[in-house]
Formats: C-alpha cells, structure tokens, sequence
C-alpha cells in the first residue's frame, strides 16, 4: 500500500473519514481475501493520481465490525466515496481501473 494511504479502525473512522475536507474513498479489505491483493495496486493508483483532491483509507473489515455493518458490507474487496456523512459511491468486488475513474472523477473538483 501507498503511504499516502492509512489504515485505520472503527474508533478512528470518525476523525479520518467523517470530518475530513475532501473526499474519502474507504478501502474495505480482508488478509485472507485473495481478490482484495488485486485490488490494492489500484487502490495505490487512485492515491497517487488523486491525493491532492482525494483522501484514500484502508480498513480491514474482520477487526472492524461496527464501521463494516454501518456501511453495509457484505463482501470485499469493498469501496465506499464518503464525503461529510454521505455515501457519494459504492461498489464491491475487483474493479478495473476505468471503473474506478468512472466512480471518482464526477466527484473530485
């Protein structure tokens, strides 16, 4: 994973996502989901190419239940684009890269 992107847990969602000033792709993951491993050069992409307009965040779903049942996950790997307290995207499952664009760029200024 990027550096620019931090994992974070339930006590921290608030702080890192909630009150942020600009968007916040959340990266839903597990250690043991082979299908997030090829999410997260991506994930890093997204990071690199948005960081000045995008907060990126990974939170791993199995230590994390309360965020995890708030945001609706039912699989990972998992994408949400939370700006203040609304959900501005979704998707779950492997993304290509014009997807993922697809889903951020209407939303970054």
């Amino acid at each position: 994973m990027s550096s620019s992107i931090i994992s974070i847990t339930d006590a921290e969602f608030e702080t890192e996502v909630l009150k942020a000033q600009k968007p916040v792709l959340v990266y839903f993951w597990a250690s043991w989901c082979g299908p997030c491993q090829l999410m997260s050069p991506l994930v890093n992409s997204a990071a690199t190419t948005y960081g000045d307009r995008l907060k990126v965040v990974k939170m791993e779903v199995d230590p994390n239940p309360v965020t995890v049942k708030q945001y609706q996950v039912e699989g990972v790997p998992a994408l949400r684009l939370i700006q203040g307290n609304q959900v501005l995207e979704s998707t779950e499952g492997v993304i290509n890269k014009d997807k993922l664009l697809s889903l951020l760029e209407p939303h970054l200024n």
